[in-house]
């Protein structure tokens, strides 16, 4: 409780941490920014190494022992990072007796909804749960990409043609609840981003190429974008140094993702390997999308 006088203290940060790297980098980051997190390793999706932060491994859908742990550890705020592969289980959800009456709308989002009604809910009860939501550039803005290129190419004509029609593609996926992701190769949608992720989905047009399904003489384009209704506290469209060398291997010439709503991990690997490998990224406008910037 705050003293009539002096200033409110401000509670510590959580991060609920799924699979792959961007929670580590979130965390670390808001290190950096004077935070000391403490990390909700989701059981059977984290996968990262925590013994540097203080942390404890609770199940995806055990809203009660996460609500203990904001009590026990003073948590006001909360960002959500991470992949999450499996939904959890109704037999597995425990709600606290604040969402204990959200639990059938729970369950009925569970079977039938889309991967942002599941976060939007999951946040609904994290909420009740005593703590807020919030976005990880709330935190680390810096992770946010910038207007124009990152790095030192820039997209060529034909490029631009490749990223209007990404976008499109993004735009429409997106709108489905589907995914982020698309690559577009000579100004053709060739492949969309599924529940595989962007990396998989790249590693599928690489073969695509090998194969001759896709021309190997044109280069193409992976476009990001946040879904026409996504939440932005969560699961903003991200790139670090893995999706770099996947575009590569790709045989690709660039990525382009929405200037301020994407999330670049690991900045300067990302411009050092887009830099080495002659690939461009870069953050385009919303209402331009496609077009130059």
């Amino acid at each position: 409780m705050a003293v009539h006088g002096l200033p409110q203290t401000k509670g510590r940060l959580a991060i609920i941490a799924g699979a792959g790297a961007l929670p580590h980098h979130v965390a670390e980051a808001a290190r950096r920014q004077g935070e000391d997190p403490f990390i909700i390793a989701l059981s059977r999706e984290a996968d990262a190494d925590w013994s540097g932060f203080d942390h404890s491994t609770l199940a995806i859908g055990n809203f009660a022992a996460i609500s203990r742990t904001f009590a026990a550890e003073g948590i006001d705020r909360v960002v959500l990072s991470g992949a999450v592969r499996q939904r959890p289980e109704w037999r597995n959800i425990r709600p606290t007796l604040k969402t204990l009456a959200k639990v059938p709308s729970v369950l009925r989002t569970l079977v039938s909804g889309g991967d942002d009604a599941v976060l939007r809910m999951a946040m609904e009860l994290i909420e009740a749960s005593g703590a807020r939501v919030i976005g990880a550039h709330e935190v680390v803005p810096d992770l946010l990409a910038d207007l124009g290129p990152i790095g030192a190419h820039a997209p060529a004509d034909e490029d631009h043609r490749d990223i209007a029609a990404g976008v499109a593609a993004a735009d429409a996926l997106g709108a489905l609840d589907v995914g982020q992701g698309a690559v577009a190769v000579g100004g053709r949608v060739v492949a969309l981003e599924g529940a595989e992720g962007t990396d998989a989905m790249l590693a599928r047009v690489a073969a695509l190429k090998a194969g001759g399904r896709v021309s190997a003489r044109r280069r193409g384009v992976l476009v990001k974008l946040c879904k026409p209704q996504q939440d932005e506290r969560a699961d903003l469209p991200a790139i670090g140094p893995s999706t770099v060398a996947a575009a590569e291997a790709a045989g690709l010439a660039g990525i382009a993702v929405e200037a301020g709503r994407a999330l670049v991990v690991e900045r300067s690997a990302v411009v050092e390997a887009a830099n080495r490998s002659g690939l461009f990224v870069i953050g385009i406008e919303r209402e331009a999308r496609g077009g130059r910037p």
